[in-house]
């Protein structure tokens, strides 16, 4: 078996708590201060089953430092697993997106003898453990024998599950004493109480600081790109759920009539075999047109990521399924107009015509490109409102303060929390 990274991880941000007061105001941290004093002394162990890649890491490597300076002692760790474990949660994770999959008894056992293998070889430490997704939900089973208080964290839609898959899942999480949800079309009839979160974004990190100029221009010659010819550009991991095949086919109808390119820029996740296998699909299906550009990037590509969405005139994300699509707050936080699938936690981003506009097909998606390509002024107000409702709905620092109402409140017996 190829074990991945088990090690517990200490980061260090590059940001500090009081960068947000111009984006947040003075009195926000100070309330997120006041929350991280009644929690000291608390241990909240994190877990969830990579490091690196996929938006779940993402938001774990920006908000688990942030909290450890606000005083909240959090500690992140991940699972181990081999290529065949994660093969079958990745189906887990089609099915529950209500893909079609044969999932056999073999890798039912197979799921529950890696997870019982972690439980074994795993330290538990924490008055909170907080669990994350599918792939780790089963550890729950230590419950019992260690105590604290146990969050599932469900950061992607299960609102129409594939019904043998979801019950088999469903047997860990009634195990928990709270689970969290992104949207409220994703909760499910659960006994424990459930509380939604959408996820959000870290306005001061690499991903979402301003950028001068030469720095996007350096970015765009690296990947030969043409910054004078407008840009689609679609930010997201090789997944059959992204698209980027109906992403391509939206492209070529819109290029018969506007000279334009399009950008198809993500990475691979360890916990996502699937995804070479994505890319293999895109490249051939790319090959030969000049103007269709697939971007493997690397882990830690940030900048590059920043400078390709800043030189976007127009950014995608159509998904057919989606948890919730940070590449979305991403775009809208740079003032860009967006296009992307009615679908997950996107509506909660985009309202339609007013931070951006929604698809449902192909041909919407189409219709959509050709009024932001030929009407940049309508593409610019898009844009400008887009930034102020990820402001202020989907920053970071009003993550943190979800969170932490969320651990004082499994740690009290009131419903009443006082500062």
């Amino acid at each position: 078996m190829t074990d991945y990274l088990e090690e517990e991880v200490y980061l260090q941000s590059k940001s500090k708590i009081q960068d947000y007061e111009p984006v947040v105001g003075r009195s926000y941290l100070e309330e997120l201060r006041m929350l991280g004093d009644r929690l000291s002394g608390k241990i909240i162990q994190t877990i969830n089953s990579t490091y690196v890649g996929g938006g779940v890491a993402e938001i774990l490597n920006h908000m688990v430092p942030l909290l450890n300076q606000l005083g909240v002692d959090v500690r992140w760790n991940v699972i181990k697993g081999s290529t065949e474990f994660f093969d079958v949660t990745k189906k887990f994770h089609n099915a529950i997106h209500g893909k079609e999959e044969k999932i056999t008894r073999g890798e039912f056992s197979l799921f529950l003898e890696v997870s019982q293998r972690n439980m074994d070889e795993m330290d538990f430490f924490g008055d909170i453990l907080f669990i994350h997704d599918p792939q780790p939900v089963a550890l729950v089973g230590k419950k019992k024998q260690i105590g604290g208080k146990w969050i599932w964290r469900c950061h992607i839609d299960v609102s129409n599950p594939n019904r043998k898959v979801w019950n088999f899942l469903r047997q860990f999480v009634l195990q928990y004493d709270a689970t969290i949800f992104s949207s409220p079309n994703f909760a499910r009839q659960l006994p424990m109480s459930q509380f939604l979160v959408p996820p959000a974004i870290d306005p001061l990190s690499d991903k979402n600081k301003e950028l001068p100029r030469h720095t996007i221009d350096s970015v765009l010659n690296k990947y030969g790109l043409d910054g004078d010819k407008p840009m689609i550009v679609q930010i997201s991991r090789f997944d059959y759920l992204k698209d980027p095949i109906g992403v391509i086919a939206a492209f070529e109808r819109v290029k018969k009539n506007i000279d334009c390119q399009l950008v198809l820029a993500g990475g691979t996740a360890t916990d996502d075999p699937e995804s070479e296998q994505v890319l293999s699909e895109v490249m051939e299906r790319a090959a030969g047109n000049p103007d269709i550009h697939i971007l493997l990037l690397p882990p830690r590509s940030d900048i590059e990521i920043n400078a390709l969405q800043r030189a976007a005139t127009v950014i995608m994300q159509k998904s057919l399924k989606e948890g919730f699509a940070l590449t979305v707050s991403e775009a809208l936080w740079k003032r860009k107009p967006v296009v992307a699938s009615a679908v997950g936690g996107i509506p909660l981003q985009i309202r339609h015509r007013l931070t951006g506009l929604l698809c449902h097909s192909i041909d919407g998606a189409v219709y959509a490109l050709r009024q932001l390509l030929t009407n940049p002024g309508y593409a610019n107000w898009l844009g400008e409102n887009g930034r102020e409702h990820v402001r202020h709905n989907f920053l970071i620092p009003r993550q943190l303060r979800d969170y932490m109402l969320i651990f004082l409140t499994l740690g009290s017996s009131e419903d009443v929390i006082y500062l």
